[in-house]
């Protein structure tokens, strides 16, 4: 690691407690302080690294979209015959009821 690490202290670790709604006993707070702090320095450890010649990965498993022509299907169904099988239409649509 550099020697520019953040360093986290316990106010940090119980205000991120706080706003995960969790509670933390005192020897729990100073683990997570360490672990965040080690986790901080990682991160600034990849920050450092020099990705100007490196390709973005955009798929890992070479999965590509498989896709169809959309075509209609014809099953000798009319609109009409479907609306008439609702309980209530409005002009060419299914009424339902009110959701709120």
């Amino acid at each position: 690691m550099t020697d520019t690490v953040n360093h986290v202290n316990k106010d940090d670790v119980l205000k991120l407690a706080a706003l995960s709604a969790i509670t933390l006993a005192d020897d729990e707070v100073d683990s997570l302080r360490t672990d965040i702090e080690n986790i901080l320095g990682y991160v600034q450890q990849l920050g450092e690294l020099d990705t100007a010649h490196v390709e973005p990965t955009y798929q890992v498993t070479d999965l590509a979209n498989i896709t169809r022509a959309d075509e209609v299907i014809d099953y000798g169904v009319t609109r009409e015959s479907l609306l008439a099988l609702a309980p209530d239409t409005v002009d060419t649509s299914v009424k339902v009821p009110k959701v709120l």
